[in-house]
């Protein structure tokens, strides 16, 4: 007699590359760029990929009319109308690895285009988590990363669709404060909105 099949993969521990949400975020904001035609995955693919996966991010949001706006701006860039950036670079400086899967993924991988500034909202997304004890980033970590830099792709997407970055991203920090496992510290410096 043959042994049971088991039915589904082993997954992983969480600490052999990014987070869950964050890993679906990454990948969703990769195939977004390739598919657009980008030169580079920007802010506002992250962007994208993390409103349309991750509840916690879009209760940042001041109600769902705002995420509705902003989730038809990105809509309306990924099919070539409205705020146009494709086939063009996301800041002056050139592109670097991602620095949420340096450890967890293959040479291959980590040398996918970033925009300087998608890159510095995932190293803030991880400095925030780490910040408060933890190895992996929230959805809300890399909302305040994105938010952080109002110039920015995704900083025009907000902008455009009624958000104010600064304030949004003050709202990502406030909740993933209420998020983060009892006893982790807060970031210095950053109080409640």
């Amino acid at each position: 007699m043959h042994p049971p099949v088991p039915s589904r993969p082993t997954v992983p521990p969480a600490a052999a590359g990014p987070a869950p949400l964050l890993a679906t975020v990454v990948a969703a904001a990769r195939r977004r760029a390739l598919r657009d035609g980008d030169r580079q995955v920007d802010t506002a693919h992250l962007l994208h990929a993390l409103v349309e996966s991750d509840p916690e991010a879009r209760a940042a949001f001041d109600g769902e009319e705002r995420v509705v706006r902003v989730l038809g701006y990105l809509v309306q860039r990924s099919i070539g109308y409205g705020l146009r950036w494709q086939r063009s670079a996301e800041g002056a400086e050139a592109p670097r690895p991602l620095p949420a899967v340096r450890a967890g993924e293959g040479e291959r991988r980590r040398t996918s285009r970033w925009s300087p500034a998608a890159a510095a909202a995932l190293e803030e997304a991880l400095r925030r988590a780490a910040a408060r004890g933890e190895e992996q980033p929230h959805g809300l970590d890399l909302l305040a990363g994105l938010a952080a830099d109002p110039e920015s792709r995704a900083g025009e997407v907000l902008r455009h669709a009624g958000v104010d970055p600064p304030v949004l991203g003050a709202r990502a920090v406030a909740l993933a404060s209420v998020i983060a496992p009892r006893g982790a510290g807060a970031l210095a410096g950053e109080t409640e909105v």
